[in-house]
């Protein structure tokens, strides 16, 4: 087997450990009333489907995924609708879901299903927020370089669905969460801003966080966000079905199975996409130099396996999400260091909004690059990682996932 083969192997026992399927253990016993299940995210169609699978009783419900994640479901409507950008489709669904919320009886039970892209997906803004004027803050949010919490943060001051308010529309009714983490850290008050969980802070960390990244707003929505208080909440059912951590060790089980050493470095990387890029590929040239990592020795191969988030500043005009552009950055600071070979993905199978999960770099990255006689350096400073890629064959492509736990990354160093 190559070694492009084993990484895509060892990927896909992670993408595995991230799908809902038999992950529903703890189910909500029948109601005196209803059991609706309400969601959102780009697992929300799969988890639907599975809770399906799972549950034995009468269901109805209504979920939001992002467009090509469907999932077919008897009895819970899925709805597709925009993502990162939020589109009317998204207002929408998130106000049909916010109305079926507070019609809820105390006899009812909803089970909320919420998974990374909920943010995006759920865009029913507070009152007095226009929803333009939100659409248009969402995307200097995704250019500037935010990280997901300082942007789950403004999110939630603009909105009348997220930071706990879709679980206070909800009372008096039952209220059960089922969660798959895209989130460093799986706080859950910040998987798709935790419009059923209890937030914490202050909606002036929104307009410092806006300040900050110099996006402008009115005195009129600045006064609408600090008016805009966090409820209180009842504590209620929460269940994790998947994380990266999970997906993790999955991937390392697999990796051991192929006789490699599995060292999970961290499920919670953040940073500039280029900048820890250029690190993990100092930190592989390190390994193979000194033929260890820590106390460990290279007597066998070592994997490197990696989740989290990091992020893109657009200063270009090109294509590519943040893990293209990671593995670009790799590629240029590997400088055709043999013996390593390594892939980035995003794990709902869309890295940003192009049709590819990530890209593949090996010694032959660069070789291949210059017989075209492309200057690396002129991509990744364009933002044009895709093309990169694609112009040498080497992008991954998983087709929509239905499933999200942020990205994977795989480096591995020969002895």
């Amino acid at each position: 087997m190559n070694l492009k083969n084993s990484l895509t192997l060892i990927m896909n026992s992670a993408l595995e450990a991230a799908k809902p399927r038999g992950k529903f253990k703890s189910l909500p016993k029948k109601p005196k009333g209803k059991l609706i299940v309400l969601g959102a995210g780009k697992a929300g169609a799969s988890m639907a489907q599975e809770f399906e699978n799972t549950y034995d009783g009468p269901i109805e419900g209504l979920v939001v995924t992002r467009y090509g994640h469907f999932a077919k479901t008897k009895f819970i409507k899925i709805v597709e609708a925009s993502h990162p950008e939020p589109d009317t489709n998204g207002l929408l669904v998130s106000n049909n879901i916010f109305e079926l919320a507070t019609k809820c009886s105390k006899d009812d039970h909803v089970v909320f299903l919420i998974s990374g892209g909920a943010s995006s997906l759920l865009t029913l803004p507070a009152k007095g927020v226009d929803f333009f004027e939100k659409q248009r803050i969402n995307k200097e949010l995704l250019s500037c370089g935010a990280p997901i919490d300082e942007m789950n943060i403004v999110r939630r001051s603009l909105s009348k669905i997220k930071g706990g308010r879709l679980a206070q529309a909800i009372f008096p009714a039952k209220l059960t969460t089922y969660m798959i983490s895209d989130i460093p850290g799986d706080d859950p008050a910040h998987i798709g801003s935790g419009p059923t969980i209890q937030a914490t802070g202050l909606n002036e960390d929104s307009i410092k966080i806006l300040e900050n990244y110099k996006i402008s707003i009115n005195n009129k929505l600045r006064d609408i966000i600090k008016k805009n208080t966090l409820p209180k909440l009842k504590k209620s059912p929460e269940y994790m079905l998947a994380t990266p951590m999970m997906a993790l060790k999955k991937a390392a089980e697999e990796a051991i199975k192929q006789d490699f050493i599995p060292i999970i470095i961290s499920d919670s990387l953040e940073g500039e996409s280029k900048i820890e890029g250029k690190k993990m590929a100092e930190l592989a040239i390190k390994i193979k130099k000194e033929k260890k990592y820590k106390d460990i020795t290279l007597q066998k191969p070592i994997l490197l396996l990696s989740g989290g988030e990091t992020t893109v500043t657009v200063r270009g005009n090109g294509k590519g999400g943040r893990n293209t552009e990671f593995m670009l950055s790799m590629a240029i600071h590997l400088k055709n260091a043999s013996g390593i070979n390594c892939l980035a993905i995003d794990t709902d199978g869309i890295d940003g909004i192009e049709d590819n999960a990530g890209a593949y770099v090996s010694e032959e990255t660069l070789k291949k690059a210059s017989l075209q006689k492309m200057n690396p350096m002129s991509f990744l400073n364009a933002n044009n990682s895709y093309e990169f890629f694609k112009k040498i064959d080497d992008l991954i492509f998983t087709s929509p996932t239905l499933t999200n736990v942020n990205d994977f990354r795989a480096v591995l160093i020969q002895p």
